[in-house]
């Protein structure tokens, strides 16, 4: 079952429909996806209706309009342990630079799909890899530092 503070992954139809990860819990999307995919296992579907005061309330966000109920189709992919979590980041990061290389992460991510769902294509895997680089590589060096990584803002590492 999905939990506050998992890391999963979710499809939406944007630009390129790759699927998009993020922690749930922490604000990284609207209240309303937070509450209404609390609970969601791997490979469900579910429909999420989220009224405006959990979206974007009275301004709206362009292009959401003011006072919009918004519904999602979602579908979660996968769901792991944290893996935003500093633990995680040691077990990602296999030569101990406290940096996380695309090998690292898409070797993790393997391996933690084979444990839940089984078998994906690389072309799967290449498109969370991108993203996951898109959203934490902030200096596009390439790499992920702890830094980057460390979505709750600790600098405990």
């Amino acid at each position: 079952n999905l939990c506050i503070g998992c890391v999963f992954c979710f499809s939406r139809s944007d630009k390129a429909g790759h699927p998009q990860w993020f922690v749930l819990g922490v604000g990284q999307v609207i209240k309303g996806l937070d509450i209404g995919m609390t609970g969601m296992c791997p490979g469900e579907k579910r429909q999420v209706t989220v009224p405006p005061d959990l979206a974007f309330g009275q301004k709206g966000k362009h292009p959401v309009p003011p006072n919009a109920t918004l519904i999602f189709e979602v579908e979660l992919f996968s769901v792991s342990r944290g893996p935003r979590s500093m633990e995680s980041f040691g077990e990602i990061d296999l030569n101990k630079d406290r940096t996380l290389t695309k090998d690292e992460v898409i070797e993790y991510l393997k391996l933690e799909y084979q444990k839940g769902s089984g078998q994906r294509d690389d072309t799967f895997f290449n498109s969370i890899l991108a993203d996951i680089f898109r959203k934490s590589d902030h200096n596009g060096d390439g790499l992920i530092s702890a830094k980057e990584y460390d979505v709750y803002g600790h600098d405990e590492l």
